[in-house]
């Protein structure tokens, strides 16, 4: 949601005039974006009886096994998976193009590789790795069956109104449409630049990376691969995700300039950088299909929640890509937040009660602030050529290749599953 919007506030002392101000459509939890985190929410919180409003601009397409692959894709952890089998998406998800992946290899040089498999930690696989468009147009599905949910659509928030409170209606939602909801619980899932949070003034530290990432699709002479793999330069990492068929996705993370001038070149040019700048492993007989950038920033809002609002995902904390943990700790939000509303819900308590936002922050505020932490030291610790620097953190990756409790709990950590 690009549109900025107002941070007017009801004047009306008379809480039902404010509220019939607002031509009543009520619901118990308006949410503010449709992508994957808002829809998940909307059916987490659905299934504990609550009635929903998602407000989003944009329908995801009909899927058909014809469509070329999209190039955002996202690395599923096995707690994201389990959180997407609880909300009933995960069958339709896996009859859709999907990659499950069994290890995770990552170095700087050859000989200090570090590899996670899902053997070291008992389990069948690691995650899988979907198009995003697939993970939302499956929650879009399961929304569909659910009558207590609907879905505003195209639409766009023209302002918000904080409402003298009643039982039931705190915050009035008004939409570019003309309609007005009315709401105990506004979510603000609406992404990185969020009308949610910036009308509530809740502020965000962080910073630009100075650098971008590439996304490309190619097609390859190598069949369905379950190895996804990481190679560390001083310029940044250069990724591969296996895709359905014989297809992979790179990740190309580089100076802005340098992907600025990448994203100019004709699919036969840019293959040709590729060969050039990517491992040996890489099979060189591969074409480019599709591409697509964008740039690197951190932001984390100080706090995500206020009186009868709270904010999720993208809108309370951006990543660093580098493991593709961002849809996941969103994800992990989405969990947390649904657990405290059950929580509530079950012990009479009003679902929407600071004391319950509060537990939602805290459950999750320093784990995404310790996940984004460790990104970032990746990213620095491996974004110079110092031959001192580059001899102590290879040999670092050689010492986490040591089977052992240490590799395991990192691994499970970063499958959710601590």
């Amino acid at each position: 949601m690009s549109q900025q919007s107002s941070s007017t506030l009801s004047s009306s002392e008379n809480s039902l005039a404010a509220v019939q101000s607002c031509a009543l459509s009520h619901y118990d939890v308006v949410i503010i974006g449709g992508g994957m985190i808002g829809a998940a929410t909307a059916v987490g919180l659905g299934q504990l009886g609550l009635s929903v409003a998602i407000v989003e601009a944009h329908k995801p397409k009909p899927f058909d096994e014809s469509q070329a692959l999209d190039v955002r894709v996202s690395a599923i952890s096995v707690a994201s998976a389990q959180l997407l089998s609880r909300l009933g998406v995960m069958d339709s998800l896996l009859a859709m193009r999907h990659v499950p992946y069994t290890g995770l290899e990552t170095w700087e040089m050859m000989d200090c590789i570090t590899a996670f498999s899902a053997d070291q930690i008992g389990e069948p696989l690691l995650g899988y790795f979907f198009e995003n468009r697939l993970i939302q147009l499956s929650l879009w599905q399961q929304i569909e069956l659910m009558d207590n949910i609907n879905i505003i659509c195209p639409a766009k928030v023209s302002r918000f109104e904080r409402l003298a409170k009643t039982d039931n209606a705190a915050i009035c939602v008004h939409l570019d449409n003309d309609s007005k909801l009315t709401t105990q619980l506004l979510v603000g899932a609406d992404g990185a630049n969020s009308q949610v949070r910036q009308w509530a003034g809740i502020g965000v530290t962080g910073w630009d990376y100075a650098q971008s990432a590439m996304l490309i699709n190619i097609e390859t002479q190598t069949p369905q691969q379950s190895v996804t793999w990481q190679q560390f330069t001083p310029q940044g990492p250069r990724s591969l995700l296996p895709l359905p068929g014989n297809h992979a996705s790179l990740v190309w993370y580089d100076s802005t300039n340098r992907i600025k001038q990448l994203a100019q070149l004709n699919p036969l040019q840019l293959a040709e950088q590729i060969r050039a700048n990517f491992p040996d492993r890489l099979d060189p007989n591969f074409t480019v299909i599709d591409k697509g950038s964008f740039g690197l920033t951190r932001r984390h809002a100080k706090q995500y929640y206020q009186d009868n609002l709270v904010i999720l995902g993208d809108a309370a904390h951006t990543i660093n890509p580098l493991a593709g943990q961002g849809v996941n700790i969103g994800f992990k939000d989405v969990d947390v937040l649904v657990s405290k509303v059950a929580e509530a819900l079950g012990n009479g308590v009003s679902f929407s009660d600071n004391s319950v936002l509060k537990q939602y922050q805290q459950a999750r505020y320093f784990d995404n602030q310790l996940m984004m932490t460790a990104m970032d030291a990746f990213y620095v610790g491996f974004s110079n050529d110092l031959l001192p620097l580059k001899l102590l953190r290879n040999g670092a990756l050689k010492l986490a290749n040591l089977d052992g409790p240490i590799k395991q709990k990192v691994l499970k950590y970063a499958l959710g599953l601590n």
